[in-house]
């Protein structure tokens, strides 16, 4: 590392994520038509000041500002005696400016019309925004739970990337604030690479459709063993239809949402406890809550492996409580005792605020019993 790298490194002025060359849109080819009237304004230029030097014995400085000033008509006048042969070969070169002026701005105007060049602007623009994002959700589809979902994953402050086909996202993405988004298809391989899968936590697909539900899992999993990552996606799916969900969770989605079932088990919570209606409501998903839950995965080499519950001592240590364990074989315990063993490879559910989880997850994940614990 030279010294530069490190003032860079000290400073914190590293370099920001780019993008794959090869991912960002080729704009030269729809430059092309611009090449005419740049050539056009170049042959102008050097005539009229070849002229001057030759009519009227212009500097060559000079040649060049009569010309510039002389081919935009500017009418800024001469900056020297001009003679008669010059005046006529002002004029022809004023209607040559003129022309070719007119057609540079009309053919400039039609090409802006066809929105490509501003398009592939903005889309090269929003890649290098998306290649900036580290463990974000890749939200696909737009819909009504899409508008929902992003709106808690902003107040979350959790980054996503919301992809659909249609051309009317780029109107969407203003009216709900979608800060980065892709027009394209969800499951083809180079939109996974545009939206920076590689880095994201997960894939949500919430298309009323099977099909791209579908498409999307097998996608997703392909482009796992493809690119060997390490970490499998949490790939999150809705179902309109019950006997959906079953099927979505076999072909390898995490999490499988019905609405239809989530809407029956609202209701029929609101009918039997009117009292705890908004309950779990403003508990999780009110942003201002200071309480939090999170499961905390417990790997092989954790010290805690194997440990009674009151042996950790997170209640005393950190202030948190910890409400439920899930076995490796996913069987759930709700409210453990302390005598409850922690097994390796199983989850623990953990209540408190989101500093003494993270302190909790610090804890728990060490490989050596911290010194905290022996003081308790």
């Amino acid at each position: 590392m030279n010294l530069l790298e490190r003032i860079r490194k000290f400073l914190h002025w590293e370099k920001s994520p780019t993008p794959n060359v090869k991912l960002l849109p080729e704009i030269y080819p729809h430059l092309k038509a611009f090449r005419l009237p740049l050539i056009l304004t170049v042959m102008t230029m050097m005539v009229g000041t070849i002229g001057y030097v030759l009519i009227d014995n212009f500097t060559l400085m000079d040649a060049i500002y009569q010309t510039g000033i002389t081919f935009t008509t500017v009418g800024f006048g001469e900056i020297a005696e001009v003679s008669d042969a010059g005046r006529i070969f002002t004029i022809t070169l004023i209607i040559a400016g003129f022309a070719t002026f007119s057609s540079a701005i009309g053919i400039l105007v039609a090409e802006l019309n066809k929105g490509i060049v501003v398009s592939i602007l903005k889309e090269r623009r929003m890649l290098y925004q998306i290649a900036r994002l580290k463990n974000h959700f890749v939200v696909c589809y737009h819909n009504d739970y899409t508008i929902e979902v992003t709106k808690q994953l902003r107040e979350n402050h959790i980054p996503f990337v919301v992809i659909d086909p249609r051309p009317e996202i780029h109107e969407w993405a203003v009216k709900y604030r979608y800060s980065t988004y892709l027009q394209a298809e969800p499951y083809t391989e180079l939109t996974m690479l545009k939206s920076h899968l590689a880095s994201a936590k997960g894939v949500i697909t919430l298309s009323n459709s099977i099909a791209d539900n579908i498409a999307l899992i097998a996608s997703v999993r392909l482009f796992e063993k493809e690119h060997a990552l390490p970490n499998p996606y949490f790939v999150i799916a809705t179902a309109e239809a019950i006997g959906d969900v079953e099927k979505l969770k076999k072909l390898g989605s995490d999490s499988v949402i019905s609405p239809t079932k989530l809407t029956a088990q609202r209701v029929s919570a609101m009918a039997a406890r009117p009292d705890m209606e908004n309950l779990l409501e403003e508990f999780l998903y009110k942003s201002d809550n200071p309480l939090d839950m999170e499961e905390v995965f417990i790997p092989k080499y954790s010290w805690a492996v194997l440990k009674k519950l009151k042996e950790t001592h997170l209640r005393d240590i950190t202030n948190t409580s910890i409400i439920g364990i899930t076995r490796k074989d996913g069987k759930f315990l709700s409210m453990p005792k302390g005598d409850i063993l922690i097994t390796s490879e199983c989850k623990v559910l953990v209540i408190g605020t989101q500093s003494n989880i993270q302190i909790s997850k610090e804890i728990l994940t060490q490989r050596k019993r911290p010194k905290e614990t022996r003081f308790v």
